[in-house]
């Protein structure tokens, strides 16, 4: 039987920080266990980092399937925020792939009661998304029920402002057929006017 093929992810936040002690007690574990180190993924660089060049190997590695299980010192050595330890999670699994933190009691997907937790943690983020998009859709209503224009916010065009106010419409019939505030239009013709104005002072002069 094939021993399983396990990824370590070691990570400090300096270059004059050193990774020995995580690097040493992830070995002892895998050991103990009797898997098989495929790679171990070494980066010092700060947690908060968007773009993580080794743990984008990693998680290359993972999509090809070239290891069965990942495991770490502790979660904030790979995941940023609880949004984004869910969703890594929930990848990892998709994926195939089992996940150990040694350091949190409970976060070891080899074991039943640490795949039931992915589920609960699943679920909780799912929850979590469906409260957030009907707090938005009541928001919107609400913008709506108050009058409120919502959307992208529609430019102003000079030339028609003119052409409808030269054919006798008015600042508010304006606004209504281009979607515009009153206010909108009426900045438009006041600043006409000031170009027109402008402009007979310097032929004057």
């Amino acid at each position: 039987m094939n021993r399983k093929r396990v990824a370590l992810y070691v990570r400090v936040s300096s270059e004059q920080q050193d990774t020995d002690l995580q690097i040493r007690e992830l070995t002892e574990f895998v050991a103990i266990k009797g898997w098989e180190i495929y790679r171990i993924f070494e980066e010092k660089v700060t947690g908060t980092h968007a773009n993580r060049k080794v743990l984008k190997e990693l998680e290359a590695d993972g999509r090809k399937r070239k290891f069965d299980i990942l495991v770490v010192w502790k979660l904030d050595r790979i995941f940023r925020s609880l949004k984004d330890c869910i969703n890594g999670l929930q990848e990892f699994a998709d994926l195939g792939i089992e996940f150990v933190s040694l350091k949190d009691p409970g976060i070891d997907m080899t074991t039943p009661s640490g795949k039931l937790l992915l589920h609960v943690l699943a679920a909780f983020a799912e929850f979590e998304a469906s409260i957030i998009k009907m707090r938005v859709k009541s928001g919107l209503a609400a913008a709506r029920a108050r009058g409120k224009r919502l959307g992208r916010p529609k430019t102003r065009d000079d030339t028609k402002i003119r052409l409808l106010r030269s054919q006798g419409a008015s600042i508010r019939g304006i606004s209504k057929v281009l979607g515009i505030s009153a206010g909108a239009v009426q900045k438009a013709l006041v600043h006409r006017k000031a170009m027109q104005l402008q402009s007979g002072v310097g032929q004057q002069g």
